[in-house]
């Protein structure tokens, strides 16, 4: 009788092992893969500021150094990689110090055009403003699906019986993208620049 028992222990083992990995390494793919969604968001809101300031430029001739602070801001951001496999909070936040940079600088791009009634009428401006509005609302969507999905992994890899097997397969938890220190304030728009 036992070794009967031994033997169906032997005989099932794997299939119990390999479905605990099967279901930690799916997880972690979904939320890696979740991760290429936010960057994608990110690239998006990238890829309008070059047209953003185009125009804004034609209309604000002296506003140069804003202008060029954009640019660096958004030079520096897309410089800045994450490699899906290592999404710690180190890396994360790397990543989310470069964005908040862009943040701050399309803020004083967008207050400064207020003060050039030509540029808030100009439609390419209008769709430009709207394009990056929605890219944003994007962006915080992402987010919000990369952390269910991190979280999703995160109590896979922590609950019962994954947890006794996945230091064995390597499996660690992953960090979510977390809110900036400052930011449950809202933000003051000062059109005196």
């Amino acid at each position: 009788m036992k070794s009967i028992f031994k033997y169906f222990l032997l005989a099932v083992l794997p299939f119990f092992l390999s479905g605990c990995y099967n279901s930690m390494n799916g997880k972690r793919e979904a939320a890696q893969a979740q991760w290429a969604n936010v960057e994608a968001a990110y690239q998006r809101r990238a890829d309008l500021i070059p047209n953003l300031v185009k125009t804004v430029k034609g209309y604000a001739k002296f506003e140069q150094e804003t202008l060029e602070k954009v640019m660096e801001a958004r030079s520096k951001a897309t410089s800045i990689t994450v490699d899906p496999s290592k999404l710690d909070e180190a890396s994360i936040k790397k990543f989310q110090e470069s964005q908040s940079a862009i943040t701050g600088a399309l803020a004083r791009l967008l207050a400064v055009s207020e003060r050039y009634p030509d540029l808030k009428a100009n439609q390419n401006f209008l769709e430009l403003q709207s394009q990056l509005e929605g890219t944003e609302n994007r962006i915080n969507t992402e987010r919000r699906r990369f952390n269910e999905m991190v979280q999703d992994y995160n109590t896979s890899i922590k609950s019962f019986p994954n947890v006794m097997f996945k230091g064995l397969f390597g499996f660690e938890a992953m960090a979510y993208f977390k809110a900036e220190a400052g930011t449950e304030k809202a933000p003051e728009v000062n059109l005196d620049l």
